[in-house]
């Protein structure tokens, strides 16, 4: 039988709340660190399918979450790609060679890169309770591509919004080639066992509203069409980090099940202005997360309370962050767990 999860996703609006934390299987967990300290770097774990699945269950088997999400990266696709990718120690994610000197082209693809990516899809699936739901991910395309040209993270990603002012037709290109590797991958991880899938745009607040239309919406809706045609009872949740006023558009063009919301928008006006009963997910501030205390509560609730009207996952608006207690996190379920739909409807 489906669990809470993945019925909330469907559409259904029960009186109880499903939860999962972005990043929850990682690095707040004292079990991970032990975990990878004892196997190395962070490329090694994700290709351990062993190591990747135990770490994907850490987070089900402590608090009990309703559903477990893929230990992996976005950056497996450019790598899949033919990237060479390396997580350098105190610098984060490099690929080389950096598209903004290299014609897409250039790149020889290694498909076979995916494949232990599946492995421990398949593996989680196996161990985990039927009633947790599993979910995939992916980046989007314009998330994956800042890292493609750039060959790194940026804050403002000026290299890649230079180059899609500059020539958006070899930039078209390598958005192309990020769609059509991201269609195969998640739907690979679906064959595995995948329950629901999630699509992170994590740089989508860095663009201006034609260029948003553009590089964020228009290939998230190919991804969205392409995957429901190969499997169309799995509902897919969008991200787009950073789109404010634009989440409404990216809601109703983009084809998504479900969209998740950032700390930075404001619940009310998320659910009054995003399609009627389409299921949300998010959005409490993991800064909160990190301080815990009266506020963390009150701040649950308030969220709680402005979607009591919708399908809504609970969730924070980013990553849980490195240094958060357990305690709070412990926290955190407990008040949502105690939450009921109906004394506030």
């Amino acid at each position: 039988m489906p669990g809470l999860l993945l019925n909330t996703l469907r559409g259904e609006n029960t009186s109880s709340r499903p939860v999962w934390l972005m990043r929850q299987a990682g690095r707040y967990l004292p079990e991970y660190r032990e975990l990878r300290a004892s196997k190395g770097g962070f490329l090694a774990l994700v290709y351990d399918s062993d190591a990747a699945a135990e770490i994907t269950l850490q987070p089900i088997r402590r608090f009990g979450f309703d559903g477990a999400i893929l230990f992996s990266d976005i950056l497996i696709v450019p790598y899949a790609m033919g990237q060479d990718l390396q997580f350098l120690t105190g610098e984060g994610p490099k690929l080389t060679p950096r598209l903004v000197d290299h014609a897409l082209d250039a790149l020889v693809a290694v498909p076979e890169r995916l494949a232990p990516i599946y492995e421990t899809v398949a593996k989680v699936r196996g161990l985990l309770d039927p009633d947790k739901t599993l979910l995939g991910f992916a980046g989007s395309a314009w998330t994956v591509a800042t890292y493609m040209v750039a060959g790194e993270g940026s804050r403002d990603q000026h290299e890649t919004r230079a180059m899609a002012y500059r020539d958006p037709a070899a930039f078209q290109t390598i958005v192309d080639g990020i769609v059509a590797v991201t269609v195969e991958y998640l739907c690979g991880q679906i064959e595995a066992g995948a329950e629901a899938i999630q699509l992170f745009d994590s740089w989508a607040g860095s663009l201006a509203p034609a260029q948003f239309e553009k590089w964020v919406v228009a290939p998230n809706a190919r991804i969205v069409e392409q995957v429901r045609t190969r499997h169309p009872d799995t509902p897919i949740i969008g991200f787009p980090k950073g789109a404010g006023e634009k989440l409404a558009a990216y809601a109703r063009e983009t084809g998504v099940d479900a969209v998740g919301i950032d700390e930075t928008i404001d619940p009310l006006w998320a659910a009054r202005e995003l399609p009627a009963n389409m299921p949300v997910q998010g959005n409490l501030d993991p800064l909160l997360l990190l301080s815990g205390g009266n506020e963390l509560e009150r701040q649950t609730l308030a969220v709680l309370d402005a979607f009591a009207a919708r399908p809504h996952v609970f969730n924070l608006g980013h990553g849980i962050g490195q240094y958060t207690p357990i305690a709070h996190v412990e926290q955190l379920l407990s008040t949502v767990r105690a939450w009921q739909r109906l004394a506030y409807v």
